[in-house]
């Protein structure tokens, strides 16, 4: 299970509309970072008949299988502040994350 926060839903319908289009937001991991794995956002059209599907209506959140085994159980939230906004992850998977919170590892 994923849960997606009413702020991070909020953002997702805002990105969506900006950019005219429906579908969602993917939510991937690739290789690289700091720690090893970064998360990957980008806006999709629509979803894959593979993909896991987490959220409501117009605003769903889109993983694929294998990312889908380092990410099941996270919270995915969306934070604004004088310095900074953007979505952020809490991820009990991520046994070490570096610094900027931008990458994560397993082992």
């Amino acid at each position: 299970m994923v849960q997606v926060t009413e702020k991070a839903l909020e953002r997702i319908r805002q990105l969506l509309a900006k950019e005219g289009v429906s579908g969602g937001l993917r939510l991937a991991v690739q290789g690289g970072g700091c720690s090893g794995m970064s998360y990957l956002f980008k806006l999709e059209t629509k979803e894959r008949a593979s993909d896991h599907v987490f959220g409501c209506g117009d605003a769903k959140v889109l993983i694929d299988p294998k990312s889908f085994v380092y990410l099941e159980g996270i919270t995915l939230d969306y934070k604004e502040s004088l310095i900074q906004s953007g979505f952020t992850i809490d991820n009990p998977n991520a046994q070490k994350t570096c610094s900027c919170g931008t990458s994560f590892s397993t082992q």
